[in-house]
């Protein structure tokens, strides 16, 4: 045994030992979507009640574990900074917290001590000869509390691949171990109707080749990468990763031969899907997971000519101003990264920043375009970011036009049966 494998066994614990490196007050750190560490996540459910005042921060948390648990936010308490399934209720319900935040800056707000990281917790793949690990399913803001922790854990598991990028752990960086070899978390595509459908064929027909794509999670995002197939030379630089764009490499319309900004190379900072997609990662040099605050960063995702953001939605007021990320004051998701997206895609040369949402809601009785967003509702994307905005019954391009201008853009892509009351809404508003 060599003494980087010694090194291995003498951290190796069980995941009730390893839930012991966590003290009361302690912020613990948890990556992206399926970079979560199950056992070490129900470990700390089943101690729960032995802490205090420790919180768990995590972006999109994908199972319900016990300690999400009302009756028990004082021992441990989520802290989101983007809500799912999983805690989206607890969000609404007021007993699991809120950071807003650009997905982008979470990084430099654990480096400035903004948000706590005490402590990590994150699945990654086995060790390599010199003792690194990779955590592949979520570089995102996990890397910066790796450097900041007082304790990482990690949770290796022999289905989490190897990526290339700055994803690395050293085995010297880890306080303890746990291994689990079940099978990495699974997410399918979202089901796409003939509205996504209408919806992206737009999008997908203004996408030239030789762009870099950034696309979003949703019905919408997937339905544009569908009729894509077509294309040639495209790129990818995004923060997801997940199975329509690998079925875009497959049919050989990605090869990042034309990006402007690492050609050659696919960048995202997490990944989200099937099996298929996590052995495609595994030690591809094609494809590079870095952190967020590198992925998101306008300033450099913005170098890529012809960057192409497609990000969804769930109303738009005549401004332009999005909200995205809640219904008034109730919490549905997060900003992410769509801000981030929209202003690099704003910034490259010949890039297009789409917003993209179905003209109604509640089969077909609500208007999602409004004359105002809903009271409290939170903004995403403001109406100096916003671009293109793209519904089943067309494209609304925002950019340098006026609020009378945008009002009458927005209105001729709202459903037909919206159209007239909007006008006289925005009629009594004085846009018009």
């Amino acid at each position: 045994m060599n003494s980087i494998q010694a090194l291995y066994a003498q951290k190796r614990r069980s995941a009730a030992e390893a839930v012991q490196l966590v003290q009361d007050g302690d912020f613990i750190i948890v990556p992206t979507g399926v970079g979560e560490p199950p056992t070490l996540l129900t470990a700390l459910s089943e101690q729960r009640h032995a802490f205090r005042d420790v919180k768990v921060g995590q972006i999109l948390a994908m199972r319900k574990y016990g300690y999400l648990d009302p009756a028990t936010t004082e021992n441990v308490r989520h802290v989101a900074f983007f809500f799912g399934g999983a805690t989206r209720a607890g969000g609404q319900a007021g007993w699991i917290d809120f950071i807003p935040n650009y997905f982008s800056e979470i990084p430099a707000q654990i480096e400035r001590g903004q948000i706590g990281a005490d402590v990590v917790f994150s699945m990654a793949s086995p060790m390599d000869a010199e003792g690194n690990f990779a955590l592949s399913l979520g570089a995102d803001y996990t890397m910066a509390a790796v450097a900041k922790a007082r304790a990482v854990v990690l949770e290796v598991n022999p289905n989490v691949p190897f990526a290339h990028g700055n994803c690395h752990v050293h085995i010297s960086q880890v306080a303890a171990f746990v291994e689990d070899d079940a099978p990495v978390l699974e997410v399918g595509l979202p089901k796409i109707g003939p509205v996504q459908e209408a919806i992206g064929k737009y999008v997908a027909d203004m996408i030239d080749d030789g762009s870099t794509l950034q696309i979003g999670y949703g019905g919408i995002p997937d339905a544009v990468v569908m009729q894509l197939t077509h294309k040639h030379d495209l790129g990818i630089h995004t923060e997801m990763i997940g199975d329509g764009i690998l079925s875009l490499v497959e049919c050989g319309a990605v090869n990042n031969s034309r990006k402007t900004y690492l050609p050659g190379k696919m960048v995202a900072t997490f990944a989200l899907g099937s099996r298929k997609l996590y052995d495609f990662m595994d030690r591809n040099p094609a494809l590079e997971i870095h952190p967020v605050d590198f992925t998101n960063d306008p300033a450099l995702a913005g170098q890529n000519d012809k960057l192409m953001a497609i990000n969804a939605t769930l109303q738009i007021d005549l401004l332009g101003q999005c909200g995205s990320e809640s219904l008034g004051l109730a919490p549905i998701s997060g900003t992410g990264g769509q801000s981030d997206f929209v202003r690099a895609a704003n910034r490259s040369r010949g890039g297009k920043a789409f917003i993209v949402l179905p003209s109604t809601a509640r089969d077909g009785t609500i208007s999602r375009i409004v004359p105002v967003l809903s009271p409290g509702t939170h903004v995403s994307t403001s109406k100096n970011d916003i671009n293109y905005v793209v519904t089943e019954y067309g494209v609304a391009q925002l950019r340098g036009k006026s609020a009378r201008q945008r009002a009458l853009e927005l209105i001729g892509i709202a459903h037909p049966a919206f159209r007239a009351e909007l006008k006289a809404q925005a009629a009594a508003l004085r846009i018009l």
